[in-house]
């Protein structure tokens, strides 16, 4: 289910809330002096196209800002470990400053939730008198927060199956001790009402178990917190209600403070005694994620962003942004960058203010377009509306834009484009020097090739080629956590539960593996997504890219080339033996919606109440402590 929205003119917090909470922090933290470890989760076996190479040289722009938040209100001591670099890591074996972390918060995206209740599981073994305060966020939090409060091992039912059926021996108290649903500010609310009630030497741990039992943490938006039995088992969960957003970005903590906080790779288990230099930073993490615009206009029903913003477009300011780029430049060399942008084309008056202001800035003494090289996600439809102003998109820096096509015919969904237009928009990138990058769904009902018109996943590939693209993006239409499709995919019995024995698990959740279909023969579209892949990528183009490239970028279509083959083999090395067993049969679907295991009780503001008893906050379905007692968990 979809987040719910706050209460009209209630969505934002008021400007200057977020650094005023950081002001009054930074006033007490030298008393507490803090230790913090957040950890980035990683599953490697999601390794593969359309996201192989940049997944481990971009250090994700969630954990950078946690860390940065917390480092900004005077906690210096935090470390950012990512698991792409340091595979081996291990929760029970950190040390930071000589001693055990007060902190310990774990971020995660979905198909990551193994390395994520891994980490937590392995966090749990330090003694409970000295475990640090276990904090779970990120997107599989948002709209899961009750999957982080049982880590022990998953249980044979695979991705859907109920935590109650986990087990291996762990104590029962093995999960998290809380999951923030929202950004930073909630989390940096829930450190000053823990830290209020702390006393001097006091594991934090236990003064937030004190906090959590007077209630207060019932007033901080954005949280699920476990009440627990004497064996610390939890027995309910309480969800406070969905967050208020930061809506000024230029609030956000610089991500150059978060950059300094990296841990080096490593093989090691344990932490380095410092951070990675800053000359070694470009070296891993060559390109930079920067948060400029949250948001998108369109309302796709596939899509969580709308609902999760709030329906709200936040930006930073041009000014805030060109400062960014430069100084991460300055300090740690980076000259490659990606926006997280939902659709930075979004609000054309917004736009071209960002836009505008880097053209004019210089690093160095030498525009902005000479020094530092990045791209960002847009639509076809917004791109066109901004066709007058592509030239100053391209001296701000940008040399590639993903944009959003979906399907060229507009079949599958509505947002503006068609084949004429997707080609148009296209073709007038490229005539910029900046590379169109298509995102592809493939369907049910779309063939891998049509005899006529561009209805056919190749016929479109081809299209787009032609018309300036040099990578391609194709996957499987997958109901997402928090979209308006995803309830209905489930009670309809769309979903798989297994395939030929093998159950469907969450790494496979990233629309490179087809575990949604009402196809006779799902494995003809699982291989019709390598299909796709083999036709755009393949040492034939290779060699008419270097002879002839559509980038007028140096050797960029080359380079792309050589990284869409690489990822090819590993998708079609983890993917072809699920497409297998989907041709073998044997397919059990779901007719129930996932959802929590423990009964929650969803506390019932003006803001975030519902009439129905079934409340949907954080973007999943989450029982009132009515409906649980009736049976319903």
């Amino acid at each position: 289910m979809e987040v719910l929205r706050r209460a009209r003119g209630d969505e934002l917090l008021k400007p200057g809330e977020l650094p005023a909470l950081r002001e009054r922090l930074r006033r007490i933290a030298p008393e507490h002096d803090l230790k913090s470890v957040v950890a980035c989760a990683f599953d490697h076996r999601t390794r593969m196209l359309p996201f192989i190479f940049a997944d481990l040289r971009m250090p994700p722009a969630g954990v950078r800002a946690v860390g940065a938040a917390l480092a900004d209100s005077g906690f210096d001591k935090t470390r950012i470990v990512l698991q792409q670099w340091n595979r081996a890591f291990a929760p029970s074996r950190m040390r930071l400053d000589g001693a055990i972390p007060d902190l310990f918060l774990v971020s995660s995206m979905q198909i990551h939730t193994a390395a994520c209740k891994a980490l937590i599981r392995d966090a749990c073994r330090i003694d409970p008198e000295h475990r640090p305060l276990i904090i779970a966020g990120g997107p599989k939090t948002i709209y899961e927060p009750w999957d982080v409060f049982d880590a022990r091992e998953a249980g044979a039912s695979g991705v859907y199956g109920s935590a109650a059926q986990a087990g291996g021996g762990a104590p029962a108290d093995c999960g998290a001790d809380v999951a923030v649903t929202g950004e930073e500010f909630v989390l940096l609310n829930l450190l000053e009402v823990v830290l209020a009630v702390r006393a001097k030497g006091e594991p934090l741990r236990r003064a937030y178990a004190r906090a959590r039992d007077s209630g207060l943490l019932e007033s901080i938006p954005g949280l699920v917190y476990a009440r627990t039995n004497e064996r610390g088992a939890p027995i309910e969960l309480v969800d406070t209600g969905t967050q208020r957003l930061v809506g000024n970005l230029d609030e956000l903590s610089h991500p150059v403070i978060g950059m300094r906080l990296l841990e080096a790779p490593s093989g090691a288990a344990t932490l380095a005694a410092r951070a990675l230099p800053a000359r070694r930073v470009s070296r891993y993490g060559s390109i930079a994620s920067l948060v400029m615009t949250f948001g998108c206009k369109f309302n796709c029903p596939y899509c969580p962003i709308p609902a999760y913003n709030q329906r709200q477009h936040r930006v930073k300011s041009g000014e805030r942004i060109a400062d960014e780029f430069r100084r991460l430049h300055d300090e740690f060399g980076i000259r490659y960058f990606f926006g997280t942008d939902d659709n930075f084309f979004n609000s054309e008056e917004r736009t071209l203010e960002i836009v505008e202001t880097l053209a004019r800035s210089t690093i160095g003494g030498k525009p902005f377009r000479k020094r530092v090289r990045w791209g960002t996600e847009v639509t076809v439809h917004d791109t066109l509306k901004l066709r007058a102003h592509i030239p100053t998109v391209r001296a701000a820096g940008v040399r590639a834009l993903w944009l959003g096509v979906e399907d060229m015919t507009a079949t599958l969904v509505k947002k503006g484009q068609s084949v004429d237009k997707t080609t148009e928009a296209f073709q007038l990138l490229a005539s910029h020097g900046i590379c169109p990058m298509p995102m592809m769904m493939h369907h049910d009902t779309q063939p891998l090739v049509s005899r006529r018109g561009a209805y056919g996943l190749i016929n479109q590939a081809r299209l787009l080629r032609k018309a300036g693209a040099i990578s391609l993006q194709v996957l499987m239409m997958t109901p997402a956590t928090g979209s308006k499709l995803y309830d209905g995919a489930f009670t309809s019995g769309l979903v798989y539960a297994s395939a030929a024995g093998r159950p469907v698990e969450q790494h496979m959740l990233d629309a490179n593996y087809v575990v949604a279909s009402e196809s006779k023969r799902p494995w003809v579209k699982q291989l019709n997504i390598l299909a796709a892949y083999l036709y755009f990528y393949n040492p034939v183009r290779l060699f008419i890219a270097l002879l002839f490239p559509k980038s007028r970028l140096y050797l960029a279509d080359a380079g792309m080339q050589i990284l869409g083959m690489y990822g090819l083999i590993q998708t079609a090395r983890r993917t072809l033996g699920w497409a297998f067993r989907l041709m073998r049969g044997g397919i059990v679907r779901r007719t129930d919606i996932p959802r929590s295991p423990i009964p929650i009780r969803a506390l019932e503001t003006p803001a975030c109440a519902d009439a129905g008893g079934l409340v949907a906050l954080g973007g999943v379905g989450r029982q009132s402590a009515n409906s649980a007692a009736a049976g319903g968990a």
